[in-house]
């Protein structure tokens, strides 16, 4: 970030002593400090927030056993808040479809698409060992119909695909 402290006389022209110039120095050096206190403090209050939602959900799973529903859940509700995003869903991977198991966002036929399982050619790379995808602009992309329809229907832009693996294996 580039700041600057402007001051400006309007009906005179008289240069700004050096005294007034050493004060203004003061000035800025102590919006220096506030603009680093207050990104410091928006870091503190993002990890604490980060901490509480990921021991959240670590209740959720404690309080769950066997079954996975409000763990999915609480993970797509988390992720979906703290990352601000308007549509979300986890998907899992069956060996042909990605079906999805719990969303967030979507309206009820897009969701009962998603439910029943998608193949799409954004998923490649996660098949492929990729640890995400992130798309910036779902509309460019011209060769996967799903996710342009997903962009044009259900108002997706950016995407975010990260895979659930354990041992390198994706689940399914």
């Amino acid at each position: 970030m580039v700041g600057t402290l402007t001051l400006g006389r309007r009906k005179r022209v008289e240069p700004f002593t050096e005294r007034q110039i050493g004060l203004v120095r003061t000035f800025a050096d102590q919006a220096v400090i506030a603009i680093e206190n207050t990104r410091l403090l928006t870091e503190l209050r993002e990890s604490l927030e980060q901490q509480t939602a990921t021991a959240e959900v670590l209740q959720v799973i404690n309080s769950s056993p066997g079954d996975l529903q409000p763990v999915f859940d609480a993970i797509l509700e988390k992720a979906h808040t703290h990352c601000g995003a308007t549509r979300g869903a986890l998907l899992l991977f069956d060996g042909e479809t990605f079906r999805g198991v719990a969303m967030r966002g979507y309206l009820q036929d897009r969701a009962e698409e998603l439910r029943r399982g998608i193949q799409s050619s954004t998923f490649s790379p996660l098949l492929a060992g990729a640890p995400f995808v992130h798309i910036a602009d779902l509309r460019l992309i011209v060769d996967d119909p799903d996710s342009r329809a997903a962009a044009e229907r259900g108002g997706v832009r950016t995407c975010l695909l990260l895979a659930l693996r354990k041992d390198g294996a994706l689940l399914g």
